[in-house]
């Protein structure tokens, strides 16, 4: 299994409906609540997320591989789930 490194900015809507996505996948999908996630807040952890190359939040890697970045969608974060998960 694979960890989720997910940049956000606090009172970002975009962020906030990747949350509720999330948090909508994790009831859908028990098996996803084992995925663990590393949030990161880009303006209170700004030496990591300088270190990542993306511009728009919210933004999702696994390892060096960025996933998804700026609007979210159910069918991408699920494709990032499942990417997790094998």
């Amino acid at each position: 299994m694979k960890e989720i490194t997910y940049f956000y900015l606090k009172g970002c809507p975009y962020c906030r409906k990747a949350d509720g996505i999330i948090a909508d996948l994790i009831a859908e999908n028990p098996a996803y609540a084992a995925v663990p996630i590393r949030k990161i807040e880009e303006r209170q952890e700004a030496e990591i997320a300088d270190s990542y190359d993306y511009y728009f939040v919210p933004c999702l890697w696994i390892g060096e591989e960025k996933l998804l970045e700026g609007p979210a969608n159910v069918e991408k974060i699920r494709e990032i789930f499942e990417k997790a998960l094998h």
